[in-house]
């Protein structure tokens, strides 16, 4: 029996719910889906998070978990709710069992497709298959579903062993999805570096069975020209941009100028001497802007998860080495809606991660950029403002305070350039993914 029963679209690839980034970039994607169908759309989201998109109250008629689990992401969920660090030997043992599952579960998979084309009913992940079969067309969500590493880290066991099984298993759902014949579209997406034969044929195997691909930033384009990808490629921009207004009705008292910052880093990505790096460079220089511009500083993390290497806890960090600790201060938002709303009343914000970034320049926040990926890199020169970024591994005090000035002196003239840009790049993403669309599901015309 059909779980959906109008116009239906499955989305896959969804992750943790934990990051506001996953959080804008669904609820990004459902609205611009909606917006651009003539029809009522049912959806079901393919999530790691099941509890988490529910959390969300979003338009979607069913969630359920991806065909193979992705074995980092059931480890974190199996540890919060076990009080265990990331550290502990049985983290380590659950992950490890996790990876030497994956390939049951895709025969399992396989067994349960062959069962459902077959007529016979599934015997595993049954929901999301009968989604994907009863759905006009299926979309890999807006975010970074391909790739092997992040461009400026370095690559080391323990991400090696991450991004194969996160390749692994969003290759599986692709494979599983031609097989049962459907369309897919893979909404705008970052994808690459690759720097293994298997990260690129895993990526080849996956990306030349989609129907069309839309790319949000030049590097990630020249990479799949690079993997000679046969399947039609777009050049586009983030679906994020295309959220709604912030809401105006939250009560929040800053003290401005006001400098925001979402820091983080990728957990075991940095030697410990460079995470102190960061961690000092962050603090010396918001206490410098602190004593010479008069600044107060609002940490807003952006991926609160609950281990020791979250974005609270990287904020934490920063607040104990600074000297002016008392012009500073730490608002975990509890909603997507109250974050957006927080950066949209910053002055100028300092950003680690890509989203927090993406969210503020629609309400022309200037953003310093510390990029660790290419798709900081990209986003930033679609928006003209490639100088607004500091890469990772050149954080230092100096450079760090020489990129707030330069940003705060220029602020001005950020926001006449993100008053031109932000709404061109929002139509650019409208038309492309209406474009897509269209062979698939009944679209307004633009």
């Amino acid at each position: 029996m059909s779980l959906l029963t109008n116009t239906n679209v499955t989305i896959i690839h969804v992750g943790n719910m934990a990051n506001k980034g996953t959080q804008a970039l669904l609820q990004s994607d459902v609205s611009l889906i909606r917006k651009i169908a003539l029809d009522k759309i049912d959806f079901c989201v393919s999530t790691t998070d099941v509890e988490g998109v529910k959390a969300m109250k979003l338009p979607v008629e069913a969630i359920v978990p991806p065909m193979v689990d992705i074995p980092y992401e059931r480890a974190d969920f199996l540890a919060k709710r076990n009080g265990l660090s990331r550290s502990s030997q049985r983290y380590k043992i659950i992950a490890l069992a996790s990876l030497i599952f994956m390939p049951i579960q895709m025969l399992l998979s396989t067994l349960s497709a062959i069962s459902l084309k077959n007529g016979l009913g599934p015997i595993y992940r049954g929901k999301l298959l009968e989604c994907m079969r009863d759905s006009q067309v299926v979309v890999s969500y807006s975010d970074e579903n391909f790739k092997e590493t992040a461009s400026m880290l370095p690559l080391n066991v323990y991400w090696v062993l991450t991004w194969w099984s996160m390749l692994v298993s969003k290759t599986w759902d692709v494979l599983i999805v031609k097989y049962l014949g459907k369309p897919l579209i893979v909404f705008p997406n970052s994808i690459g570096p690759f720097r293994t034969v298997i990260g690129r044929t895993l990526a080849r195997l996956a990306l030349n069975r989609c129907d069309r691909i839309l790319i949000r930033e030049p590097v990630s384009f020249k990479i799949v020209k690079s993997l000679q990808i046969k399947s039609p490629q777009v050049l586009t921009v983030d679906t994020v941009l295309t959220l709604g207004p912030v809401d105006n009705r939250m009560n929040v008292d800053f003290e401005h100028p006001t400098i925001g910052v979402s820091a983080g880093i990728y957990s075991n990505s940095l030697s410990k001497k460079e995470v102190e790096k960061y961690i000092n460079a962050h603090a010396q220089a918001l206490d410098e802007a602190i004593e010479t511009r008069g600044f107060s500083v609002v940490f807003l993390p952006h991926y609160v998860v609950g281990f020791t290497t979250d974005d609270l806890a990287v904020s934490g960090l920063i607040l104990h080495r600074m000297r002016n600790n008392n012009r500073a201060r730490i608002i975990n938002a509890s909603t997507l809606d109250e974050f957006r709303y927080l950066l949209s009343q910053t002055d100028i914000l300092i950003s680690s991660k890509m989203h927090p970034a993406v969210l503020a320049v629609p309400s022309g926040v200037p953003v310093v950029c510390i990029a660790y990926d290419h798709k900081q890199i990209g986003f930033f020169d679609r928006l003209e403002l490639s100088d607004c970024v500091l890469p990772v591994r050149d954080i230092s005090p100096r450079n760090l305070l020489s990129k707030i000035e330069y940003v705060w002196k220029r602020r001005a003239s950020i926001r006449r350039n993100l008053e031109v840009s932000v709404p061109t790049l929002q139509m650019k993403v409208e038309v492309t993914a209406t474009e897509a669309l269209s062979p698939f599901v009944q679209v307004k015309k633009i």
